[in-house]
């Protein structure tokens, strides 16, 4: 052990609205730690149970924090009936991930979503839904027969969807969604529902900033048995999937 100089530095987890957050602090600088323990009996010992103890109360703060991280399944949206459906228009934010059902003023339905990358990115513009399927599969391969439900489609192989939501920008282009998001936005959308696609919207300042962030990174696959089965579209309906 060095005896000029021992700094102990905590790295701490925070959890912020459901996403990792590490801040440094520093608590201590010990100098000539190992001579001024010199006096005392077993200073070695000491130290190291010291050191083992601190390591032990990091290990159990990143423990509870990465337990408590939230999946998309857990995102149960607040939805409102609109009064008139021919009225409802969809605004997505590609840099915020968020997607707002609205009717005028008032927000119907708000969500986290997941949307394509910076090579492959969600379209931006103005839109209208044309097709809806609430039991639809991958057509293409790779990945032939993976569910894609609750789609709304808005411009040729281009929709929003149920899918595995991240923190950040990973789809080919779809808008990926909760599964009760999806399933509750399909409700509400109908055919001819435009939807505005924008780097940003105004309710991100307001609305967006309240809402979770999700991430389904850590979860495992489901068994592709299961995803070319019946039994994942009626779970969907029931607004929830295999063991989630």
């Amino acid at each position: 052990m060095d005896s000029s100089a021992l700094a102990i530095v905590f790295v701490l987890p925070e959890k912020t609205r459901g996403t990792p957050l590490d801040f440094f602090v520093t608590l201590a600088q010990i100098r000539g730690a190992e001579r001024d323990f010199s006096h005392m009996r077993m200073p070695r010992i000491l130290f190291s149970v010291s050191v083992t103890l601190i390591a032990l109360v990091l290990g159990a703060c990143t423990t509870a924090s990465t337990g408590s991280r939230r999946t998309s399944f857990s995102y149960d949206p607040v939805v409102k009936k609109p009064s008139n459906p021919a009225n409802v228009k969809v605004k997505l934010s590609t840099g915020a991930q968020r997607l707002y059902v609205v009717e005028g003023d008032t927000v119907l339905l708000a969500t986290p979503v997941c949307v394509g990358t910076a090579s492959k990115p969600t379209p931006k513009g103005n839109f209208t839904i044309y097709s809806k399927q609430a039991e639809r599969r991958r057509v293409s391969s790779p990945g032939a027969g993976y569910p894609m439900t609750y789609w709304m489609e808005f411009m040729p192989a281009y929709g929003m969807h149920w899918g595995f939501v991240k923190p950040h920008p990973t789809t080919h282009g779809c808008v990926r969604m909760p599964i009760k998001s999806a399933q509750q936005t399909f409700a509400l959308v109908r055919v001819g529902t435009p939807i505005n696609i924008a780097t940003s919207q105004p309710l991100d300042a307001t609305v967006g900033k309240s809402l979770p962030v999700l991430d389904d990174s850590a979860l495992p696959d489901p068994p592709l048995s299961y995803m070319l089965s019946s039994q994942v579209f009626a779970d969907a309906r029931q607004g929830k999937m295999w063991s989630f």
